[in-house]
């Protein structure tokens, strides 16, 4: 296996959060859907803002990874839904199969060996492949931690 294999590899699987911490599957599985909407006291958001807030961001980072016209959302409203709850019973499910889709098309986007991991991007300002597979999986990681905690906070997380 060549050091790039390898580093492909190791980004995927950080990509798929497999470590030392919950994966997304794990986070958003059975979470009860009457139970989005919360905001528990303490809790700066709601299931349903962390969910949206993480697959916005997430297709914005894909995007910009292989779309040169690709414009962002303003920041940082356009990255957090106004609503606290999903504004229909399908929502929550739709936003987490886009999640799952972004991300297997980054995993792609980073394991294709016609994608040049160091190289910059001829647009934005020097980002690599490399730099927006680590925000990504860093920006993934946090969140889900924060969906975790509040799961707790509501008692529909067990350990």
């Amino acid at each position: 296996m060549t050091e790039l294999h390898a580093l492909r590899k190791q980004l995927i699987e950080t990509l798929q959060s497999r470590g030392a911490h919950a994966s997304f599957d794990s986070a958003v599985a059975g979470f009860p859907a009457k139970r989005v909407g919360e905001k528990p006291s303490g809790a700066p958001h709601t299931a349903w803002q962390l969910l949206e807030h993480m697959r916005i961001a997430q297709w914005d980072i894909l995007e910009f990874s292989r779309n040169a016209k690709h414009k962002s959302p303003d920041f940082p409203s356009g990255y957090w839904p106004k609503e606290e709850a999903p504004t229909s019973a399908t929502a929550w499910d739709k936003s987490v199969r886009e999640f799952r889709t972004d991300l297997k098309a980054m995993q792609d986007l980073v394991a294709n060996p016609k994608s040049d991991l160091y190289a910059p991007f001829p647009w934005g300002d020097g980002q690599t492949l490399l730099r927006e597979a680590l925000l990504l999986a860093d920006h993934n990681s946090y969140h889900l931690g924060q969906l975790v905690t509040l799961r707790r906070m509501l008692g529909a997380w067990k350990d």
